[in-house]
């Protein structure tokens, strides 16, 4: 009996202590925004190296970084140098960290060096173990881009475009520095709406580069404080609102060679929208998707690389709301006369193929579903690689030990998915055969998958996590194949007492629609108790909160706040990403409306739940998250205790015109929709205590948004809360954003705790 007993507690030490003390680790806010350690294992700077079918990495030896080489397979496995290489060839470089390299082949790969005066870009040669300088620039260069056949840098500097070769030579491509901000030369476009990353595109050959030329001269000026000098002094900026005037742009090209600059011929009116622009690949034309200013109408033009001269329309699209062309055209290997475009025009995201004379040859993929990543295509043109909403390979399973939400959800530990024709929080490796459309699901395990292919698509590094798996990384081969398996990461957060996340679905009040939610629960959830609830939102257009992702696509903040004892709740609403267009659209000239309906909806639904504190429920967003919490708390209020409000928009006529129009048209063609969304209107309906934050140089949101709702509250006798971020942009890093939530943390702990 005795001896019985003292196994027994033996057995009792063994099974709970450990487990029990690892647990009780709490995350602190420096955690939850600096700690990279709790971010999932990675392999750093994994990528292919070019015109190969081996990929490199770095990985820490004795805190010191080695480049790695491997072919896909794993077979064979090289360590190339290691970081201290580089301190003895430049003494400005870490002789720790591996700078950031592209491979140009097997032999060779790039880098770049700079001291306080220049920016050296560096050519080592494997075979050789020597190095060379490619090109030379000015330290302070902006707008960097690299044609990575010829090393040719094209760089911006007081908003006009240079070029560096290979020869040493500098060239100053454009002479409108005496038009100050009016003229700016080589930067992105259009405030980088319509998938606008970047201003400088060179040829397939590198002998020619494409620019933007952005004339601003009759787009407003707009002051932003800085503090920084005595006394204080106003930097302008152009910033196009919603119905004003915007800016004329301009397509350059730039021939090396010929040493000779041509401007497109894209005609009027003034304010058009060029976007899209693509190469052939013989370099002698120019593609570009043309938008109007009131962005339903886009045509498909050529144009000649040579002369500038409008060649021909290939094809128009035209849409009720609006047509939004986000992505290049992509030529067909071996096929220089075909290409493929992505197309929102039968409601989901899809490839269609044409020829250069803009005949549609088909529609390449089809379905209630989303193309949302392309990974390329084979040598020979016959398969195309892309990433999808399309479907999933598994079961899902529901977790009965959950807390009671409704049936037909599902939650972590389990690798959930839904069975159906698309799953919107999923996403899978696909590939297509372009002439019969059949279709291969490559990648494996539920999740969101993220992907990228070697040159010609032999091989693909598919990297998937899900709300169980913090992150899985294989090579697979073009038929699915795994062919080598490179990490499987370990838990960050095992040893932390994190919440328990689930996703789930509920209809939205149309009674049809499925709206994907996340809800994270405290640690020690006790059904029987009442826990308060914080609603972290956004709802507008393109951003998706909710995935079958590591953690559900919740951040660490979500966790910490649910170590404290809060229940963490997350919609992703109508007019939210990633969705189709009809749900997308819903909110076209109202937004505020159908999301705040919706938001609602979710709400009411925590407040039912026998475990949340009905009388405690806030809400928290950001941007536009900013704009539907001050929404929420002035247009139904009541239903939230406490908020915080970041960087909201609270006037959409004092928003930028490119995303604005795009969804609401101008003030003067909608001002009813303007007005209802005007959240000005609603300030005398506030109740509940609302914490308003911006940073005062914004050049986003800018800070007269916040400053105009301070003034309302003021004429209307309403008491809110405000911070300021002096010198903060429209989001606050590092140790800014420490001050920021913690500042957000003690706000709900203050009043609704």
């Amino acid at each position: 009996m005795k001896r019985h007993s003292f196994f027994l507690f033996l057995l009792l030490i063994l099974a709970f202590s450990s487990p029990v003390i690892a647990q009780q680790k709490m995350l602190t806010m420096e955690d939850a925004f600096l700690n990279r350690k709790l971010q999932p294992e990675n392999l750093s700077n994994l990528t292919w190296v070019a015109h190969s079918d081996l990929y490199s990495y770095t990985a820490k030896k004795n805190d010191v970084d080695y480049l790695i080489i491997c072919d896909a397979k794993g077979v064979k496995r090289d360590t190339i140098m290691s970081a201290a290489y580089f301190k003895n060839i430049h003494k400005d470089m870490s002789d720790k960290s591996f700078p950031h390299i592209t491979w140009l082949s097997a032999d060779s790969f790039y880098y770049s060096v700079s001291d306080k005066t220049n920016l050296e870009y560096e050519v080592y040669h494997l075979s050789t173990k020597k190095e060379n300088t490619a090109t030379k620039l000015s330290v302070n260069s902006d707008d960097i881009d690299i044609a990575n056949n010829t090393l040719s840098v094209a760089y911006t500097w007081q908003n006009n475009l240079y070029m560096a070769t290979r020869t040493n030579s500098l060239i100053r491509i454009t002479n409108d520095n005496e038009q100050g901000q009016d003229i700016v030369n080589g930067k992105g476009a259009h405030r980088q709406e319509f998938g606008i990353t970047k201003g400088t595109f060179w040829s397939p050959a590198g002998n020619a580069i494409a620019f933007y030329r952005i004339d601003q001269s009759k787009v407003m000026n707009y002051p932003l404080v800085d503090i920084s000098e005595r006394p204080t002094k106003d930097t302008l900026m152009k910033y196009p609102m919603a119905g004003s005037t915007s800016q004329s742009v301009t397509v350059g090209v730039y021939n090396v060679t010929t040493q000779k600059l041509i401007f497109l011929k894209t005609g009027e009116p003034y304010e058009q929208y060029l976007t899209n622009i693509t190469w052939s690949p013989d370099g002698k034309q120019i593609y570009i998707s043309v938008l109007n200013r009131d962005q339903n109408h886009m045509w498909l033009n050529k144009y000649d690389a040579i002369t500038g001269d409008f060649i021909k329309t290939l094809f128009e699209e035209k849409d009720d709301k609006y047509v939004e062309p986000l992505n290049p055209l992509m030529f067909v290997s071996g096929h220089d006369n075909e290409f493929l475009f992505l197309s929102q025009r039968d409601g989901y995201t899809h490839f269609y193929l044409y020829n250069t004379d803009g005949k549609l040859i088909r529609q390449v993929t089809k379905g209630n579903w989303a193309v949302t990543d392309f990974l390329g295509m084979d040598e020979k043109g016959k398969y195309v690689y892309y990433v999808s909403t399309e479907g999933t390979p598994e079961d899902y399973v529901i977790d009965n030990s959950a807390p009671n939400i409704p049936a037909g959800h599902y939650s972590r530990p389990y690798n959930p998915v839904f069975i159906a024709d698309h799953s919107p929080i999923d996403r899978q490796v696909y590939r297509i055969e372009l002439n019969s459309g059949k279709v291969k699901a490559l990648s494996k395990g539920a999740g969101m998958h993220y992907a990228f292919a070697d040159d010609v698509c032999s091989y693909i590094i598919d990297g998937y996590s899900n709300i169980s798996i913090p992150r899985e990384l294989n090579i697979i081969d073009a038929s699915g194949k795994i062919v080598n398996h490179l990490l499987t990461a370990s838990n960050p957060l095992k040893d932390y007492k994190i919440g328990h996340a689930k996703i789930f679905t509920m209809k939205a009040n149309d009674g049809k629609t499925d709206l994907y939610c996340r809800m994270i629960t405290p640690p020690d959830f006790d059904s029987t108790k009442k826990y308060p609830a914080v609603v972290y939102l956004y709802g507008g257009p393109h951003v998706q909160l909710v995935t079958n992702s590591w953690l559900g696509g919740a951040n660490l903040w979500m966790e910490l706040m649910a170590e404290k004892g809060y229940i963490i709740f997350t919609m992703d609403s109508r007019g939210s990403g990633n969705r189709g267009l009809a749900f997308e659209q819903t909110t076209f000239r109202n937004l505020g409306t159908v999301e705040m309906e919706d938001q609602i909806t979710g709400a009411k639904f925590l407040k039912n739940l026998p475990y949340v504190d009905s009388n405690r429920v806030g809400v928290h967003g950001w941007s536009f998250g900013g704009f539907m919490t001050t929404s929420l708390m002035t247009r139904y209020p009541g239903v939230f205790k406490v908020a915080v409000a970041g960087g909201p928009v609270i006037d959409w006529k004092y928003y930028e015109v490119m995303y604005t129009e795009r969804y609401m048209d101008t003030p003067e063609q909608n001002p009813e929709g303007y007005d209802k969304a005007d959240v000005l209107n609603y300030v005398k309906n506030l109740k509940g205590r609302l914490l308003v934050i911006h940073g005062t140089v914004d050049p986003v949101v800018v800070w007269q948004h916040s400053l105009m709702f301070l003034r309302k509250c003021i004429d209307e006798g309403k008491q809110v809360d405000y911070f300021v971020y002096p010198g903060d942009q429209h989001n606050m890093f590092g140790k800014d954003r420490v001050h920021l939530y913690t500042k957000v943390t003690q706000y709900f702990d203050d009043f609704l705790k």
